[in-house]
């Protein structure tokens, strides 16, 4: 059995990506993204995917020309094209040749999921859309193990985290709480979230109990 990671990201493809931007616009999430690339238009990629009832149709904020193409009942579909290598969200995780396997959008918000080799890989994407978009949420991460034997999948979802729940997770993290030895103490992560000890404890504590009852139950 692999021991790779799937991983769903949730990214602010901040106007690089017209499916997102259309689908802000709409005020609608998608459906049914898919991609093609014509053998004979090297470097050209044209898009689909589909909305519900959009009223006078969709209007995207890029330079790039979305038209719908067919119709079916309440929902409709949309096609455009565009050059490969614009810097969108789907080809930054491609460039790590790891396929983008599902693809939607909700909120305004771009979902990723794709599979990594490893948990480096892994990071490697993360760091790199990181420093490109303004956000990327860590929204659920499945990994295989590797034991033949064994069949069970960790599941992870942070979806089960509060906002705050989230923050204070993530900046223990960051600040070496805990590594052995610590980076950092409570009361020092506690200082840099501008929250008392006994706060931070109580985050903590229960982020770490949600992740444990998901990754422990049957």
């Amino acid at each position: 059995m692999g021991t790779g990671i799937r991983a769903e990201l949730k990214v602010d493809a901040d106007g690089t990506c017209p499916v997102a931007d259309a689908a802000a616009e709409a005020g609608e999430p998608t459906f049914s993204v898919s991609k093609g690339t014509n053998p004979g238009a090297s470097g050209h990629v044209t898009e689909e995917f589909m909305l519900k009832d959009a009223g006078d149709g969709v209007v995207s904020d890029t330079e790039t020309p979305v038209d719908p193409v067919f119709t079916y009942g309440s929902k409709t579909v949309y096609r455009f094209s565009r050059s490969q290598g614009q810097g969108c969200p789907c080809e930054r995780v491609e460039s790590f040749d790891c396929p983008v396997v599902d693809v939607h959008t909700r909120d305004g918000w771009l979902y990723l999921v794709f599979h990594a080799a490893d948990m480096t890989e892994l990071q490697d994407i993360i760091t790199t859309l990181r420093e490109e978009y303004p956000a990327v949420d860590i929204r659920r991460l499945l990994r295989s193990r590797g034991d033949p034997s064994d069949h069970d999948l960790v599941f992870v979802d942070r979806g089960r985290l509060t906002d705050r729940q989230r923050e204070v997770l993530e900046r223990a993290h960051e600040m070496g709480y805990f590594e052995r030895p610590k980076g950092a103490n409570a009361g020092e992560v506690a200082a840099a979230l501008d929250i008392s000890r006994s706060t931070f404890t109580e985050h903590l504590s229960a982020a770490q109990s949600k992740l444990l009852d998901a990754i422990l139950e049957e």
